[in-house]
């Protein structure tokens, strides 16, 4: 087993499918479509670019809904789903669709977006890239977490986790299988990435190990 811990960072380019949407009906076929890629960028974009900004993102598609469509209900749940709950794009996916289509199916009138206001699906395409960093220790993994860029920690915590769909973030996985460390493991993996900046998961991250390295100079 591997007991050294490689860290990577990642960058994207964003790219248009050339699918839109005009309103509800169209949305919800464009998501039935489109890539998994497409509905993980809508769902993560303001975590992407807007890493020290407040908590609770919105998701692009709450955002259209809510304040293109006007349909503030939808939009409400919407924006209400908890992304942390989902192992997968494909689980997220179906759950968008479910109440897309719950709410159609309540609705006797659909809205039109005004024109130049459609929804234009785009998809994410990652490159991960190896840094200089390793770890084969707690201690070595504490160092590096504080050196890392958040670009790093955004990879092993949000794209391995639902996109690479390995059910957890990269970190607990390793601490738990090549350092027998379960329980800071589990406690990581609770930590809701979604309702706090990526610096504050840094410093959550890192005040868990230095809680479990002090614990064990006792």
């Amino acid at each position: 087993m591997n007991t050294v811990f490689h860290f990577f960072t990642r960058v994207y380019l964003t790219e248009l499918t050339g699918i839109r949407a005009a309103n509800l009906i169209h949305l919800l076929d464009g998501m039935k479509k489109v890539p998994g890629s497409s509905i993980y960028y809508h769902t993560h974009r303001f975590l992407q670019q807007h890493h020290f900004l407040s908590p609770e993102p919105p998701n692009d598609f709450a955002y259209w809904i809510t304040n293109i469509l006007q349909e503030n209900i939808l939009g409400e749940e919407i924006a209400s789903i908890d992304i942390i709950q989902f192992k997968t794009i494909r689980e997220l996916r179906e759950k968008l669709i479910c109440e897309i289509e719950k709410y159609i199916l309540s609705e006797k009138q659909i809205k039109s977006a005004p024109e130049g206001q459609e929804f234009h699906f785009m998809k994410s395409r990652s490159f991960i890239l190896p840094t200089n960093y390793t770890a084969a220790n707690l201690e070595q993994f504490y160092d590096v977490m504080k050196k890392i860029s958040i670009h790093s920690l955004y990879f092993h915590i949000f794209e391995s986790r639902l996109r690479l769909e390995k059910g957890t973030n990269d970190f607990s996985l390793w601490l738990e299988t090549s350092l027998n460390e379960k329980e800071i493991a589990e406690r990581i993996s609770r930590l809701d990435p979604y309702t706090q900046t990526l610096e504050g998961l840094r410093r959550s991250i890192c005040c868990l190990i230095e809680e479990r390295m002090h614990g064990k100079d006792k």
